[in-house]
């Protein structure tokens, strides 16, 4: 497995270390996606099978123009089977949902009183569908019209619009191309067929909003090379910092290499704490140090060169959970996950094996949030081939390299700015405290 960052520029020398990428044929009607002229999840002729993932989009009905440039641009190039949105599609707290805007998915709802009160509720509602269904409609829009098929799972942002993830999938499987089947009710290990898809033949294995499972065969259809998992990963813990997967999505994915007959990647959002182990801690001084986040604040990391892939880049501490959900057991123990990828973390973009299990971190592709520079903003191939199907190689496509200069350099980039973005419920993970503060933390921790 490879990784290549814009940044590396060794490429040439090694024509290997990434896949190759072309451009799509002009005049050719048919789908771009192999498994869609196919009518299911299969690898080519060729022995390659190919998944792009665009995460964090997190954005507003009026979706940012570079962040539809920058998908379009990235699947012409790549010509991908299945497209993989990770979390975050929609920026909930955004302005335009003010009034159905939820913080927490625990938070009270306040009941309406009266029948005018009802009905300014549910016509708020209404109007967010509305608002959703747009926002939907302009980033899946370059898929649909290129015949990709696709799948989504869900992060801290999505419900804050005011829509559970279950009316969410709702809205996207009125798209073509949406694999996202309808929920289990009660179990998980009967397939399910999603005709709308595009896919016609395309087994899926649903559980939770988010949380389902495709096998990919091989060309023949004589068995199930590997399964992709997009697993929930939840948004925020009840105690602070951010949440863990349900117990029933936690009890699916230990299941569902069975279901799927194959080892299998998993694709979530929120990061699990043992990317840290893809970390090497240094003294606060040391040049590129990033404070860790919550359970690891006070100490300091820099990319740890000797477990990672070259390119890797550490931009913020990594946002996961506090507490150990015990998810990466469930991969590394029962010997039948050999990847997992996660967004929520815009600015890191690293590689890296932790016992066994590839740790893969993909940083956004909006342009509407904090981030990296605009022109460092990517989406991220997935190539697996035939030979080797567990060991796949990776590339991020970055918008300065695929698209050029961007339309507008208003872009967000984090820890530039004096304050944190309240509004995304931002933390300045970069800026270190000054050393009064760093003194009375200590203070507070001794308490």
């Amino acid at each position: 497995m490879t990784e290549h960052f814009a940044a590396v520029k060794d490429s040439a020398k090694d024509p290997l270390s990434r896949p190759r990428i072309q451009p799509a044929h002009s005049g050719d009607g048919r789908p771009i996606s192999v498994s869609a002229r196919l009518g299911r999840l299969q690898f080519h002729d060729s022995g390659k099978f190919r998944v792009l993932v665009m995460a964090d989009i997190q954005d507003a009905p009026d979706v940012n123009k570079d962040t539809l440039r920058l998908i379009e641009a990235s699947l012409d190039a790549t010509r991908p089977d299945l497209v993989i949105f990770t979390g975050n599609q929609i920026a909930g707290y955004d302005k335009a949902y003010a009034a159905t805007f939820r913080k927490r998915t625990w938070t009270a709802q306040k009941w309406p009183v009266g029948a005018a009160a009802v009905n300014r509720l549910e016509s708020n509602k209404a109007h967010t569908v509305e608002l959703v269904r747009t926002a939907i409609g302009r980033f899946v829009g370059p898929l649909v019209k290129r015949g990709i098929p696709w799948a989504v799972t869900y992060g801290n942002h999505d419900f804050q619009c005011g829509l559970t993830n279950a009316e969410l999938d709702a809205i996207y499987r009125e798209f073509p191309g949406c694999l996202n089947a309808e929920p289990a009710a009660v179990r998980s290990d009967a397939p399910r067929m999603q005709p709308g898809s595009g896919l016609p033949d395309q087994p899926i294995y649903p559980c939770e909003p988010g949380t389902f499972a495709l096998p990919v065969s091989d060309a023949d259809h004589t068995r199930t090379v590997l399964g992709l998992v997009l697993l929930n990963s939840g948004d925020y813990g009840r105690l602070g910092g951010y949440g863990v997967p349900s117990q029933t999505a936690l009890d699916f994915l230990a299941q569902a290499p069975t279901l799927v007959g194959a080892k299998s990647m998993v694709f979530q959002h929120i990061p699990v704490p043992q990317f840290y182990r893809l970390l090497k801690e240094v003294p606060a001084t040391a040049a590129h140090a990033v404070e860790g986040y919550r359970t690891f604040a006070g100490h300091n990391y820099v990319i740890d060169a000797t477990r990672t892939l070259p390119g890797s880049f550490l931009g913020e501490g990594v946002s996961c959970p506090d507490l150990d959900s015990g998810e990466f057991a469930i991969l590394q123990a029962s010997g039948d996950y050999f990847a997992l990828l996660a967004a929520h973390d815009h600015r890191n973009r690293f590689v890296g094996d932790v016992d066994g299990v590839t740790l893969m971190a993909t940083p956004t592709c909006g342009f509407a949030s904090y981030g990296p520079v605009p022109e460092q903003r990517a989406s991220r191939l997935v190539e697996f081939d035939i030979r080797h199907p567990y060991e796949p190689r990776t590339q991020l496509l970055e918008f300065g390299e695929l698209v050029g200069k961007p339309s507008s350099g208003k872009a967000y980039t984090f820890a530039l700015n004096d304050a944190p973005d309240a509004a995304n419920e931002g933390t300045n993970l970069l800026r270190r405290p000054n050393l009064i503060a760093q003194i009375l933390r200590r203070m507070h921790l001794k308490k």
